[in-house]
């Protein structure tokens, strides 16, 4: 009966498993594949036109939800089969321009990061900092623009007063800050 207990003690020993430290692994070498891929990562074009196709699939998304919650004005005297014919209608819209708006944000947003980041040769926030500033200016530009076409010099200039706000709006609600510090931290 000793026998068998100190064999059932000396089989399941876990503090043996305890006491043994984690191997460390040997440096290894990147791949041909795994540096043409970064490589092919690193170019800014690449960088900017899948920011600008993930970011054209997150506003279709965005659209979509947001169009399906679109009441019709007269809902009352509209049918169900009217009902939902207009609900589609705001959903197809509504994701459309969303999916152009982000596309374009991404876009800009990543070749200014990608261009800052090279010219700085530097990795770090102040990149994304700067390429949201130059992210509102550019959609600032562009609204300004489109209102001088419309507006006479002194509308423009009280619209640029106004429009001044969206640069520091994307400045103030860039979550991509919070984010890079963190995943920089964490990877």
């Amino acid at each position: 009966m000793a026998t068998a207990s100190s064999t059932e003690s000396g089989g399941n020993n876990s503090d043996s498993g305890a006491d043994e430290k984690p191997q460390i692994q040997p440096l290894r070498l990147p791949t041909a594949e795994e540096i043409r891929g970064q490589d092919i990562w690193n170019n800014c074009a690449v960088r900017s036109f899948v920011s600008g196709v993930m970011g054209g699939g997150l506003g279709l998304a965005t659209g979509l939800f947001l169009g399906a919650l679109d009441n019709p004005i007269m809902q009352e005297e509209m049918t169900g089969k009217q009902q939902f014919i207009y609900t589609a209608k705001q959903m197809g819209r509504r994701s459309w321009g969303s999916a152009k708006a982000f596309a374009v944000m991404g876009f800009i947003f990543s070749a200014a990061e990608c261009v800052i980041e090279k010219a700085r040769a530097k990795f770090d926030t102040a990149n994304t900092v700067f390429a949201g500033c130059v992210t509102g200016g550019a959609i600032l530009a562009k609204r300004i623009l489109y209102a001088s076409m419309k507006m006479t010099y002194n509308v423009i200039l009280a619209s640029a007063v106004v429009q001044k706000r969206h640069v520091q709006g994307v400045l103030a609600l860039q979550h991509s800050v919070v984010i890079e510090k963190f995943l920089v931290r964490h990877i």
